[in-house]
């Protein structure tokens, strides 16, 4: 996989912030490391690139630098979690993504994440909170925070070693990747991406925004499905769930290994839990995402033969005055539009009454423009799709509809006993076996 294009984009204060995208998944994935980051010099890492190409070839994976650090902007400061959370808006904006899961570090990109999942519920599919603190400092009520002089020593560790190539195995220590502290290329790696990622003044700055985050308050204000991922320490663990208890329905997870970020240790076991959690949220959001609906299909008879015989102008005409019939009773019916499906039309009624009433409609206010339309109904459970729908009552509706004749409104066993007591008078046209349905389907022709 090529080391994907570093693109730009404004925050709404103006600030600059640089981004990458990789990947064609069908979800995507905000990837938002904490501490400072420089989307290039991570290339460089071996490590995290087969972690970020892991995550790519499962989602659409976006990451960006966040102002103050890396490749995005420097002289605005460190973030404050309200605009680190405008700053996550403006690249989903920037990229296109709807409803992303966000995968978040620490008390700083976790804690981000967090807060732009309370605010923005309708834009995030997931959270994933990698290595969770809702508190950076330790408190009475709070015992699993740091302690503020154990911060500050930290703080002036890294101030004098930033970017040095001799203190490499230093640096790693402090940044919490102890497995590759031995390692000389990881060594000389972390020091220049220190280099890269912020001066010491910048780390300073930093730091002074980590002790100050606490994001308990939200908590319950998470309502998406969100993972909490903590290391095995006993005290590790009963912090995450004690963030999971404040955040509904929120599940735990341990991770194995010392090491701070999700690229070191059993990568691809941790790569595999995100995975898993995404894929049980899909599945839910799948089963959520359906509902109880009568399909009607319509379609133009002979459109083809019709269409030469009257010349392109005129049958320009003809469907555009077609298409405003279609939609006038779909208004009336209170039937919903799907789309377009060739010649002819796809909606969804919340009842099926209404729905064999508007199809017979149809087809009797086309006839004076000298156009025949045959139709079918069924109900079932359809999923949604976006705009679109879809399942096996889709595809029922539609072939039910292919087997009408001109001027004829086609529907299944289920329409008619649903219609029961309606006034509807049907005729029996047999059992019929439906192109890719299982099993024999009996159809009935709606009487005039």
């Amino acid at each position: 996989m090529e080391i994907p294009k570093t693109h730009y984009t404004q925050a709404t204060d103006g600030a600059y912030l640089a981004y990458q995208v990789l990947g064609s998944g069908d979800t995507d994935l905000l990837y938002l490391p904490g501490w400072f980051s420089h989307l290039e010099i991570y290339w460089e890492q071996p490590q995290r690139t087969a972690f970020i190409q892991r995550l790519a070839s499962l989602y659409r994976v976006i990451t960006f630098d966040e102002r103050g650090t890396g490749l995005s902007e420097r002289t605005v400061g460190s973030p404050h979690l309200e605009t680190a959370m405008d700053d996550i808006r403006a690249v989903l904006d920037a990229t296109g993504a709807e409803r992303p899961v966000l995968f978040g570090e620490g008390p700083d990109g976790g804690g981000s994440c967090a807060m732009f999942a309370a605010t923005f519920p309708e834009r995030v599919l997931a959270l994933v909170w990698w290595s969770a603190h809702a508190r950076s400092l330790v408190a009475v009520d709070y015992p699993w925070g740091d302690d503020e002089q154990a911060i500050l020593d930290e703080q002036t560790s890294l101030e004098r070693a930033w970017g040095s190539d001799e203190a490499g195995a230093e640096l790693l220590t402090i940044t919490h990747c102890p497995s590759l502290a031995d390692d000389p290329a990881a060594q000389h790696w972390i020091a220049k991406f220190l280099r890269y990622g912020a001066t010491p003044g910048g780390a300073r700055a930093f730091h002074a925004w980590y002790t100050s985050i606490d994001v308990r308050s939200i908590l319950p204000a998470v309502r998406v499905p969100s993972l909490i991922v903590q290391d095995t320490g006993p005290e590790a663990l009963d912090e995450a769930r004690f963030i999971a208890t404040q955040v509904p329905g929120a599940r735990v997870s341990p991770r194995s290994g010392e090491d701070f970020p999700p690229w070191l240790g059993d990568m691809r076991g941790n790569v595999a839990m995100v995975e898993q959690f995404i894929t049980s949220v899909q599945h839910e959001e799948a089963a959520l995402d359906r509902m109880l609906a009568t399909v009607m299909f319509t379609d133009l008879v002979g459109s083809t033969d019709r269409a030469c015989a009257v010349g392109d102008a005129c049958w320009k005409e003809l469907l555009e005055k077609h298409n405003a019939t279609v939609r006038a009773f779909l208004a009336r019916y209170r039937g919903s539009e799907v789309k377009r499906t060739g010649d002819g039309f796809l909606a969804t009624f919340d009842g099926p009454a209404r729905a064999v009433k508007c199809a017979q409609a149809i087809c009797e206010a086309v006839k004076p423009l000298g156009l025949e339309v045959r139709a079918g109904c069924h109900t079932g459970e359809i999923e949604l799709m976006g705009a679109d729908v879809g399942g096996i009552a889709v595809h029922i509706g539609a072939r039910v509809g292919a087997l009408a004749g001109p001027s004829e409104v086609l529907v299944s066993s289920t329409v008619k006993d649903l219609v029961a007591g309606s006034g509807l008078v049907f005729e029996d046209r047999g059992e019929h076996t439906l192109k890719g349905v299982p099993d024999p389907w009996h159809l009935y022709a709606v009487a005039a």
